[in-house]
C-alpha cells in the first residue's frame, strides 16, 4: 500500500513538472535604446534558470511565462530586471528599452574617492596616511594568497545613494532595483576581474549578467560590510554553480 502511495506521488510530481515546463512558451523580444542599435548582449529567464543571446536588431527568444523574472545585460547598456505580465507574454514583440551604461555614475564614484586636503593640525595626518607601493618597499604583503579583493574597496551604502540619486533625476525608480544596480557596481569595484574571469571563469561580457543574477538573491545584500568580503566570496562560488547550470539556447 506504501509502495503505491508512493509512485501515486512521484506520478503526480511529475506530472506537476511537465505541466509547469509545458506552460512556458517562446516569448519573442526586441531590446532597443533610442541612441544607438543593439547587437549583442544577454537575457536570463531566473525561474526557468535558461539563457539566452540578443542577435541581430537586437532581437532575442526564450522560454517564459507570466511572472517570470528576465535579467538583461550588455556590455555598452545598464542592466534590467522585469517581471512578465501576462500582457507582456501576448504581445507579438515584447520591447525591452535599455539605457546606456551611466557615465556619470561612474565619475561619482571616482571623484568622491579623491580628497585634497592641506597640511594642518600637526604630523598625526601624515602618520594615518595609506602609501603606495614604490620600487624599494610595498606596505602590503605580496608573498600571501590574494583572495583577489581591493583592498579600501568602494562601499555598497554610498554607491547605492549615489546610483538612487543618478537615476531618479528624470524618473521614479523603485528601491529594488537600484538596490540592483548598486550591488553590481559595489561588487565590480571591490573584486578585480581575475577574480570573475579566472576564479569564477565569467567571460567578461558574462559578469553583469552573473552579478544581476546574484543581486536578485536576498542573500547578496546580507554580505556587504568590510568584514564580510569572505563571506560574499563564498556565496558568489556557489551561486556561479548554479549559474553556470542554465540551460543556454543558441535562438
Amino acid at each position: 500500500m506504501k509502495n503505491k502511495f508512493g509512485i501515486l506521488v512521484v506520478c503526480m510530481f511529475c506530472q506537476l513538472m511537465i505541466g509547469q515546463t509545458n506552460s512556458r512558451k517562446s516569448l519573442h523580444g526586441q531590446v532597443t535604446n533610442s541612441s544607438i542599435p543593439i547587437e549583442t548582449g544577454n537575457v536570463m529567464n531566473i525561474n526557468a534558470n535558461t539563457r539566452t543571446f540578443v542577435g541581430a536588431n537586437g532581437l532575442f527568444d526564450i522560454m517564459a511565462r507570466p511572472k517570470d523574472t528576465l535579467l538583461f545585460t550588455g556590455m555598452a547598456f545598464q542592466s534590467k530586471k522585469i517581471v512578465l505580465t501576462e500582457k507582456d507574454c501576448a504581445e507579438p514583440l515584447f520591447i525591452v528599452r535599455l539605457d546606456l551604461v551611466n557615465v556619470e555614475l561612474k565619475e561619482v564614484l571616482v571623484h568622491k574617492e579623491l580628497k585634497v586636503k592641506s597640511l594642518q593640525g600637526g604630523s598625526q595626518g601624515i602618520v594615518d596616511m595609506q602609501f603606495e607601493d614604490d620600487k624599494l618597499s610595498s606596505p602590503e604583503n605580496k608573498v600571501m594568497y590574494s583572495d583577489q579583493t581591493i583592498k579600501y574597496g568602494t562601499d555598497f551604502v554610498r554607491i547605492f545613494k549615489d546610483v538612487k540619486k543618478l537615476l531618479r533625476k528624470d524618473k521614479e525608480i523603485e528601491e529594488e532595483v537600484i538596490s540592483d544596480i548598486a550591488f553590481v557596481e559595489y561588487a565590480k569595484d571591490n573584486f578585480t576581474k581575475d577574480f570573475y574571469t579566472k576564479t569564477l571563469g565569467l567571460r567578461e561580457d558574462e559578469i553583469d549578467l552573473f552579478l544581476m543574477y546574484c543581486s536578485n538573491d536576498a542573500e547578496s545584500k546580507k554580505h556587504l560590510k568590510e568584514d564580510q568580503k569572505f563571506e560574499l566570496i563564498d556565496f558568489m562560488i556557489n551561486k556561479n554553480k548554479d549559474f553556470k547550470n542554465a540551460e543556454v539556447s543558441q535562438k
